[in-house]
């Protein structure tokens, strides 16, 4: 009997769908932080920014407080402002255009591709208008995005290209990390995410002058230092309205001690991915997540698509249902022009393939510290259900 009938769930404890993985070392960085003389703008923050580029390939990485305040700072520095418009993806988190509201611009949603997900290069080539001044991809649950044709189709027309990597640190495109593909690409160290700072974001690029308007940005437009001739080492000038978005050191030392164990973290999440992908490839009703073609995907997000003329019950029954068996699944997202907020800008819109992957679609819990019996658990609870509500 399914738990949600009264029957004995799977599980007796509750499995978040996503979790940080902490260990000795994160704590002992931090700790080195909390005695140093330094909290903020110290000098982890710059050992922190040059592991991350290293990492990633890319000449520059810029830390922000938040993933959100660094996709803020990317529009600032792309030139974005009112008038224009930004394309982007209705399967994403509201930062992702909420960005280009900051800063007076428009989004403009297109649709998604039917099989990875990620928006669709051929429905942004649909929606660009005189308007267009950049496009913005996500890489959705950690999967990348065909890069190619989106780098090639903005510098065709002159566009700056934007990539929402927050599910992506750790992934890899065409044999290479992902971050050097676009002008701007942001990571996101939320507690969920591939590697956790507690909160924290950066941008990676490989253009100086972005690099200098990100740092411009996050710390209230100001430029310090010797910067006239007549004045002391005390002088500074604010020459942008720029806000406060600098991360701390302390972010910055569980950022940088983390960063050492993500490709641990990353082959976790991949054997678990592989393990889901195992025990549903032949489950009737379910439709496991295709791979694009050469890359890797960093698994932030493991989600479950649901063909429901197979079931006799709709999708929040299925999701209830896995609740009650202990199993913390989640969705990833609803499309973002939806939110009652931009229906009343006027800003809704018309993704099918969106719209319809948002109702079909389960998140299953996928991360670094789940054992063997919680991934069994997962399986065995998607088992029990399913199989109680085919047609």
């Amino acid at each position: 009997m399914l738990a949600i009938n009264g029957g004995k769930p799977v599980r007796d404890t509750f499995l978040s769908y996503g979790k940080q993985s902490i260990d000795d070392d994160d704590i002992e960085s931090v700790v080195q932080v909390l005695k140093s003389p330094f909290l903020t703008q110290g000098p982890v923050i710059e050992d922190f920014e040059e592991a991350i580029a290293n990492y990633v390939g890319s000449s520059y990485a810029v830390c922000f407080s938040n993933g959100t305040a660094a996709l803020h700072a990317a529009y600032f520095a792309a030139g974005i402002q009112e008038g224009d418009e930004v394309i982007t993806t209705p399967i994403t988190f509201v930062a992702t255009s909420n960005a280009a509201l900051y800063q007076g611009a428009t989004p403009v949603f297109a649709d998604i591709d039917e099989s990875t997900y990620n928006l669709s290069v051929s429905k942004v080539k649909e929606k660009l208008t005189k308007k267009t001044k950049a496009i913005v991809s996500v890489d959705y649950t950690g999967q990348p995005v065909d890069y190619d044709p989106f780098s090639d189709l903005a510098k065709k027309h002159q566009l700056v290209y934007i990539s929402d990597g927050a599910h992506s640190l750790g992934a890899t495109y065409k044999g290479k990390k992902v971050g050097i593909q676009a002008d701007m690409t942001m990571f996101s160290f939320h507690p969920v995410k591939p590697i956790t700072a507690g909160e924290g974001g950066v941008i990676v690029t490989n253009h100086p002058l972005f690099r200098d308007r990100l740092r411009l940005f996050r710390s209230h437009g100001i430029s310090k230092g010797n910067i006239k001739p007549d004045q002391g080492d005390w002088f500074y000038e604010m020459h942008e309205l720029g806000m406060n978005y600098r991360m701390t050191d302390i972010q910055a030392a569980l950022g940088l001690s983390q960063l050492k164990k993500i490709e641990s973290f990353i082959k976790k999440r991949q054997q678990i991915a592989s393990l889901y992908n195992e025990a549903f490839k032949e489950m009737e009703g379910l439709i496991i997540p295709s791979q694009l073609r050469n890359t890797t995907s960093g698994w932030h997000l493991y989600v479950i698509r649901l063909d429901l003329s197979k079931f006799k019950v709709n999708r929040k029954v299925i999701f209830d249902s896995l609740r009650a068996e202990n199993i913390g699944v989640h969705v990833h997202y609803i499309p973002v022009y939806k939110h009652p907020y931009y229906q009343q800008m006027g800003l809704n819109s018309s993704c099918i393939h969106a719209e319809h992957l948002y109702n079909e679609m389960i998140t299953l819990p996928l991360y670094p510290d789940m054992n063997k019996q919680d991934v069994k658990d997962v399986i065995k609870a998607v088992n029990k259900v399913l199989k109680e509500y085919l047609q």
